[in-house]
């Protein structure tokens, strides 16, 4: 085959076949594929789109680029969640420990956090000696021990993505749904699951701003799970304002154990619970997502779901004293609170810049040497709906560089919109797709 007759081929708006998209990816992860080369396809394919089928070959070629995990040999039905990030998300934290506790078992391979959007994995090891970068074997005897595993992507699972992935950006090519498709799924197929439960994020905080787009994107990512046989339950949740109050890698884990200890933080605890349910309903251990809410609500109040996140803590070198004890986590140096200088009814958030807003403090990287100062970030109070008054807390503001804190706190401010008259929460839960 000739790589430039694919992508002629593809420039032409023609549909490839599996045979010529397995050919493209197979020569680009040997190294046999230029990135010149790669980046005319990536290009031809974002302009021309690819289609049901492409987009199910173009996964299948990344997965199997690589390693595909067997957890046969482990009883039970796995099931993992991927959401596709935003503001404060820090559902991971949340409900693998819920679903482990319940009997599924929940091998989890996430990422690290992409622009104004936190990862899971940094925030894991906000945890003093919590490692992400574990062995296949160690990843299998932990799910086997305690039932859940939160580990990063290891070199033997889907290269291809990993190569793709870190070219995407420089022909800009970020935004293609049937890219982000093959990204996100050949990773959690090659993890050993029977079922995924998926969180497509819409709002000024997620990467799909429109709920068109975060529709189309959960559609296709439906049925490429669908494609591979697997089952598979996608939610569209609101990203229009951060998902509980916490924002930054170990604030989110210090609300996340909130949240395990039973603390009420409405809309995370909402979003948390619906997808929890729906992970134990596909993994057997309830009739219907509403009864694996009322089971995922037991974990909590019975203190079992808690327990699990210390032992998943424990099995992978985290310092279990921490999270029993939260508070006596080192604080940033400087911790400044910002009040609101208007009154009225809270209307929108930018929480692009929310997001933002926390990378300036430390939390995230601007670039890939970047170091993540872990106890960075921000306490942001208010809800949209919510009366506000002049010389109220808006924020509380946590950083080790001083400089930091004025291009925050002016990004903060210009981030909310108020209005006079009264304004309706968004709803938090927009669709559910089976």
């Amino acid at each position: 085959m000739n790589p430039v007759e694919i992508i002629r081929k593809k420039r032409e708006k023609k549909a490839l076949t599996e045979n010529e998209i397995e050919f493209i990816i197979s020569k680009y992860t040997e190294g046999a594929l230029p990135d010149y080369q790669m980046s005319a396809f990536l290009m031809a394919g974002y302009l021309n789109g690819f289609n049901k089928n492409e987009t199910a070959y173009l996964t299948k070629a990344m997965l199997y680029s690589g390693k595909v995990v067997d957890l046969s040999k482990i009883a039970g039905i796995k099931v993992d969640k991927h959401s596709t990030g935003g503001v404060g998300d820090k559902t991971s934290l949340i409900i693998a420990p819920i679903a482990a506790a319940a009997g599924v078992k929940v091998p989890m391979i996430s990422g690290r956090g992409l622009g104004h959007t936190g990862g899971t994995l940094d925030k894991l090891e906000a945890i003093p000696g919590f490692s992400t970068s574990l062995d296949l074997n160690k990843y299998k005897s932990i799910i086997k021990t305690c039932g859940a595993v939160l580990i990063g992507q290891t070199k033997e699972i889907a290269p291809a993505d990993k190569l793709i992935y870190a070219l995407r950006d420089v022909p800009a090519t970020v935004e293609s749904i049937p890219l982000i498709t093959g990204s996100i799924m050949s990773k959690k197929l090659a993890e050993g699951i029977d079922g995924l439960v998926l969180d497509v994020k819409t709002g000024s905080g997620a990467f799909m701003k429109s709920y068109r787009d975060a529709k189309l994107l959960a559609q296709s990512l439906t049925n490429t799970a669908k494609a591979f046989d697997k089952k598979v339950i996608t939610f569209i949740t609101d990203m229009n304002q951060p998902l509980g109050n916490y924002i930054g890698n170990w604030l989110e884990v210090h609300e996340s154990i909130n949240v395990l200890k039973g603390e009420e933080i409405k809309d995370l605890l909402e979003v948390s619970l619906n997808l929890a349910g729906a992970m134990l309903y596909m993994g057997g251990k309830a009739d219907s997502i509403k009864q694996g809410i009322k089971i995922s609500r037991d974990m909590i109040n019975s203190g079992k779901a808690f327990a699990k996140f210390v032992e998943m803590v424990k099995l992978q070198g985290g310092n279990v004293n921490i999270v029993n004890n939260p508070d006596r986590y080192p604080k940033a140096d400087i911790i400044y609170e910002i009040k609101s200088g208007h009154s009225g009814y809270l209307k929108t958030i930018d929480n692009y810049e929310i997001g933002m807003a926390s990378l300036e403090l430390g939390a995230g990287r601007k670039t890939k040497e970047d170091k993540i100062d872990y106890a960075a970030g921000i306490i942001f109070y208010p809800k949209i709906g919510q009366k506000i008054y002049k010389g109220d807390l808006i924020a509380t503001l946590f950083t080790n560089k001083r400089d930091r804190i004025k291009p925050a706190e002016e990004r903060i401010l210009a981030a909310m919109k108020f209005s006079k008259n009264k304004v309706n929460a968004p709803k938090l839960i927009k669709e559910i797709i089976y």
